[in-house]
């Protein structure tokens, strides 16, 4: 039962952390990745992600615990969403002007 928790909550994580990767690699933007930040090694690694997340929740045996191996896999796919949330990729805190800011400071300059 631990092997099977443990593959689920890996599932879980893999696959909540292989979206974001995906997503921006599949609409052409740059994201922080290990292998790259530009689009193609994120659908890559996206990609890789996904397929392994689905071969460990295939691995965990689902049908057999379903409780269990769901209950496993939200906590991962939490955990890595806190994880990007709070902390991000590689550490770095990205920092966004608001539209309101922007429009703001060219009035100014103006």
């Amino acid at each position: 039962m631990l092997l099977t928790l443990l593959f689920s909550f890996g599932g879980g994580l893999l696959g909540a952390n292989a979206v974001p990767h995906f997503v921006k690699g599949i609409t052409k933007e740059h994201y922080p990745c290990i292998f790259g930040n530009s689009p193609v090694p994120n659908l890559i690694a996206g990609w890789v992600g996904l397929i392994l997340a689905g071969w460990l929740l295939y691995a965990s045996d689902l049908p057999k615990h379903p409780a269990p191996c769901a209950a496993a896999a939200a906590i991962g796919a939490l955990l890595i969403g806190l994880f990007h949330a709070r902390i991000g990729a590689f550490g770095r805190k990205e920092t966004q002007a608001s539209p309101v800011s922007g429009i703001a400071g060219r009035i100014r300059r103006e």
